[in-house]
């Protein structure tokens, strides 16, 4: 009974951090495709100096509770031995066009679809479906046979603290070294330009680091079981992937899809995944409601109805085989300082940046 109230408080707690984010990118305009958009198309770089300060953020903040003994960053699906190199190029590359091609990311799709964007709903559903096909389908077995093939196996993990441990360093050093060089300085880096200081670049940056900090913190901590009652093993409450997990919008989205069409399958059950992505559906829903900003929005043309199903298709597709977002790889795999994540992230925007000039590109040679 104690677990089924934890597991409850666990899950409402996520939904709650989830409200947050969204009602924060709904008002802050927070986007990764167009932070990336901005600089390639106008060379203005204010909202990817907001991605790299909610990056920054969230690094010192999980560096402090991993540090504390909060949370163990290790037992997350990010810090493991098994670098998939190839999986987190194609995977990131792949969601960077695709997140063009839709109009935003995973993240972007949640906080639309609050605001009323009808063409989000359905991106929702085809990202949805294809990651599903992804995770266990069709697309399963290419990506296990194929992809996750490319791997390399490290001694400890493939994050950069435990990088510089295997060289030498003392641990503690590693990990104290690591998180204030990559976290102070994008968190310095960002803040550099007086001209970013404004309340929504601050709030979009420092608020939406926070909560996936705060995510993790309610995943690894307050859902942390070190004796599950039924299983007699270590466990994270409500989590898919049974390890802690924190703000990512990728498999959320299949899951929650699953859930919806298996409801009376008693074996499928509401986790913390699924609350967060209805958490930021929510809280965007509500800031657009107080601020008058909620409007009905749908497809221009057949062109852009192809255009985001294409996107969405890929985004899910990619999402899952890098193993996140631009949230999910971006912001929090990123926290954990793990390799992989740094990678994804880089494959992200350099997707994403191709794909914006090829469409500049077309643009030019039609007129």
């Amino acid at each position: 009974m104690e677990t089924a109230v934890a597991s409850s408080t666990v899950l409402w707690l996520a939904f709650a951090v989830a409200f947050v984010f969204g009602a924060i990118g709904q008002k802050t305009h927070f986007c990764t495709m167009g932070a990336v958009s901005d600089i390639v198309n106008m060379g203005e770089w204010s909202r990817m100096r907001m991605w790299l300060l909610a990056i920054g953020i969230a690094i010192l903040g999980a560096g402090a509770l991993h540090a504390s003994g909060q949370i163990d960053l290790g037992k997350s699906i990010y810090r493991t031995p098994n670098f998939t190199w190839l999986s987190y190029l194609v995977g990131g590359a792949t969601f960077g066009v695709g997140m063009v091609l839709a109009s935003g990311c995973g993240s972007k799709t949640l906080i639309r679809i609050g605001g009323g964007n009808l063409k989000s709903l359905v991106v929702f559903v085809v990202l949805g479906l294809v990651a599903y096909m992804t995770i266990r389908g069709v697309f399963g077995v290419f990506r296990v046979n194929v992809l996750e093939k490319a791997a390399i196996t490290l001694s400890g993990g493939q994050d950069i603290p435990a990088l510089l441990s295997a060289a030498g360093m003392d641990p503690k050093t590693a990990l104290l070294l690591s998180v204030l060089t990559l976290g102070g300085g994008l968190t310095i880096g960002a803040l550099a330009k007086r001209n970013f200081w404004t309340l929504d670049n601050l709030l979009g940056g420092v608020g939406i680091g926070l909560t996936v900090v705060a995510a993790w913190y309610v995943s690894g901590h307050l859902g942390y079981v070190a004796e599950h009652p039924e299983t007699l093993e270590e466990a994270f409450l409500t989590t898919n992937s049974g390890r802690m997990e924190s703000l990512s919008f990728v498999a959320p989205q299949a899951y929650t899809l699953e859930l919806l069409m298996l409801w009376s399958d008693s074996s499928r059950t509401m986790t913390f995944g699924i609350a967060t992505a209805l958490g930021v559906i929510a809280g965007s829903f509500v800031w657009s409601l107080l601020t008058r900003n909620f409007r009905w929005e749908g497809f221009a043309s057949i062109e852009d109805t192809a255009s985001h199903l294409l996107g969405a298709a890929l985004m899910g597709f990619g999402g899952v085989v890098a193993m996140g977002c631009t949230i999910g790889q971006g912001i929090t795999g990123f926290s954990t300082l793990a390799l992989g994540s740094i990678i994804t992230f880089l494959a992200i925007v350099a997707g994403a940046a191709a794909m914006l000039k090829f469409q500049y590109w077309r643009l030019m040679r039609e007129a």
